[in-house]
């Protein structure tokens, strides 16, 4: 806003920051939670979502206020996992039934978004599109596996002793898996924050499979990521947004920050009715309607389509930015 800096100089640790966002929220899921209660509850909830982000964006988009209503009616079904997990840490609310829902809406309302990115939102066609994403959870599946070849005992030995050592092995080791498969993402023509979520997901295999201890890598995670690029990310998105577009027309930012709440938050108020209690219904409202990172997404890929308006863009991040400002505080 002043004009001191450019993201230029920042946008190599900007987008390390993103990465290690989603691979934290890839890292805190697990793949058979989707296929337990909260799992099913998440995915209902979600498609409900959907269907009404379907509505509300054809609506919108007949009544001539946006023309690109694909990324938006996408972005109204998002949630930032990677962005609710250290305030819903600090404040002792992932544990129990409450935590496994939370857990389980937040990864289906960033995985399947990004999947959709992937395949539809792309300058390719659909067909190569999904044979890239098939392609690279297939390397991600392989690389799953890849701890079942240095099951040997050295091999191991040397694991848990560099951990906490200067070595850092698991630490050095987890970021070379989440660069990687941002290469090969990008290497594929799709989001890198699908990289960054595969990342996530195959490093908690190799913390299973290898016995690694968990909660000290995590915690070496939130100190890297939270305590260094994950805030550049969002310095970097701040240093972006537009206020000038958004104090020309406030309310359409404010009919978007409305819009989260009501077409991805509301449905918890009914998919939750028989898992959790009244108080938590509401807090799973607005824990759902949070969202950020992927609303940066979207919005760039709709600006450089040439499909977004650049006041919606402008509007849609910052109705993000609210959202984690007030959202998770009206718990």
């Amino acid at each position: 806003m002043l004009g001191l800096a450019e993201t230029s100089n920042i946008q190599l640790l900007s987008n390390i920051g993103l990465g290690f966002l989603f691979l934290l929220a890839g890292y805190e899921l697990d793949p058979l939670l989707l296929r337990q209660q909260p799992g099913k509850l998440a995915i209902g909830g979600w498609l409900i979502s959907a269907v009404i982000a379907v509505g509300v964006a054809a609506g919108l988009a007949a009544a001539g206020y946006i023309k690109d209503y694909v990324p938006v009616g996408l972005a109204l079904t998002t949630t930032a996992l990677g962005t609710l997990l250290p305030i819903l840490r600090d404040n002792d609310m992932l544990a129990g039934q409450f935590g496994r829902c939370v857990y389980a809406a937040g990864a289906v309302g960033e995985l399947f978004p990004i999947l959709i990115i992937a395949v539809f939102l792309t300058q390719r066609g659909h067909f190569v599109a999904l044979a890239s994403v098939v392609l690279v959870g297939v390397l991600a599946i392989a690389l799953s596996a890849a701890p079942w070849l240095a099951r040997s005992s050295a091999v191991q030995r040397i694991i848990r002793e560099g951990q906490d050592a200067t070595g850092q092995t698991t630490l050095r080791w987890a970021v070379v898996l989440l660069f990687a498969l941002l290469a090969i993402a990008s290497r594929f023509g799709l989001d890198v924050v699908l990289g960054a979520m595969l990342a996530g997901m195959v490093l908690r295999a190799w913390t299973r499979r290898l016995n690694i201890d968990t909660n000290g890598l995590e915690r070496k995670f939130d100190a890297v990521g939270y305590g260094i690029f994950i805030p550049i990310f969002f310095v970097s998105s701040g240093m972006t947004l537009d206020l000038k577009a958004i104090s020309q027309d406030p309310l359409r930012m404010l009919i978007f920050f409305a819009l989260l709440l009501i077409v991805r938050g509301l449905p918890s108020l009914q998919v939750y009715r028989r898992a959790l209690g009244v108080r938590q219904r509401v807090e799973m409202t607005f824990i759902t309607a949070t969202t950020l990172p992927l609303l940066i997404a979207l919005a760039e890929i709709g600006e450089q389509d040439g499909i977004m308006l650049p006041a919606t863009a402008a509007a849609l991040v910052g109705a993000g930015v609210l959202s984690v400002l007030i959202y998770p505080s009206s718990r």
